[in-house]
């Protein structure tokens, strides 16, 4: 049997790499990369000579089998995707899998990670927290992950598209209010890395206030929910005994008053509570 390694390589600084990855990268039989051309690139700066078998979200499928049958008859190959550390919103789940049902030694190279790096930087709650990868880019699975996030008790962490940060960032501030904690990572380990801290108003101004700022690799970081945010349902009796006399908008207000959160987010929670 061969082995799979799974290797991480830099998300910008080239002096990332470790020597054992190095090490790997030149003398396994193939690497396994989601963009040739982009390996190719990395190769050719780290100085590293290697054959490359493409591997990416369409062709996974149908390639799996036949880098299996590679490893079962001894050849040694490794995994990496464009930048950062392999599977983490990247291809390469399949492969990994099925290398472990047949018995093959999968081998981790650890290294650069640009969620690791993100939430190191953060200075926010890492004892608990959760990764979201790039939310659904549109539609109620969009609304419905972003109110997720904002309710959620534990740090997240956010992958996100430039162009779509600034509606995020505006999303989240009003699910999670304009208080809430964030860090923004963006071109982490390269020449412009920026770290924005402050409240999700601050990042939002700064944001749309710095086209730079709008370039780039952006990784989101966003504190948790108070501890002490009253839940739907321990508000739903109050809400109800309130909405006999008061209209939502007015209701909403108080809640929001008597709960911490925000005002925009109880009105729509209020609208769709059925009557009963």
């Amino acid at each position: 049997m061969g082995i799979l390694y799974v290797v991480s390589t830099p998300i910008g600084n080239l002096d990332d790499i470790s020597t054992r990855a190095r090490t790997v990268l030149d003398q396994v039989d193939a690497v396994v990369v989601e963009d040739t051309r982009r390996a190719g690139q990395l190769f050719q700066q780290l100085g590293i000579r290697a054959s490359f078998v493409a591997y990416h979200d369409h062709n996974e499928r149908e390639r799996t089998p036949a880098l299996v049958a590679r490893l079962e008859a001894g050849e040694e190959l490794a995994l990496i995707s464009d930048a950062g550390t392999p599977l983490i919103s990247d291809p390469g789940y399949r492969l990994v899998r099925a290398a472990h049902q047949a018995g093959i030694r999968v081998s981790p190279i650890p290294g650069a990670s640009a969620l690791l790096a993100a939430l190191a930087a953060a200075g926010l709650p890492t004892d608990e927290f959760h990764f979201q990868g790039f939310p659904p880019s549109r539609g109620a699975a969009r609304e419905q992950t972003i109110r997720k996030l904002a309710n959620r008790r534990c740090t997240s962490v956010v992958y996100e598209a430039p162009h779509r940060l600034p509606g995020l960032l505006q999303a989240l501030e009003t699910e999670a209010g304009p208080e809430r904690e964030a860090v923004l990572a963006r071109e982490l380990t390269k020449r412009f890395e920026t770290l924005i801290t402050g409240t999700l108003t601050q990042v939002r101004a700064r944001v749309d206030a710095e086209r730079d700022q709008r370039r780039g690799e952006m990784v989101l970081v966003l504190a948790g929910a108070p501890e002490a945010e009253a839940t739907d349902e321990t508000l739903e009796p109050l809400a109800r005994a309130l909405l006999r006399e008061l209209p939502a908008s007015r209701t909403a207000r108080v809640l929001a008053a008597w709960s911490g959160r925000p005002r925009r987010q109880l009105y729509r929670w209020l609208e769709e509570l059925d009557p009963g």
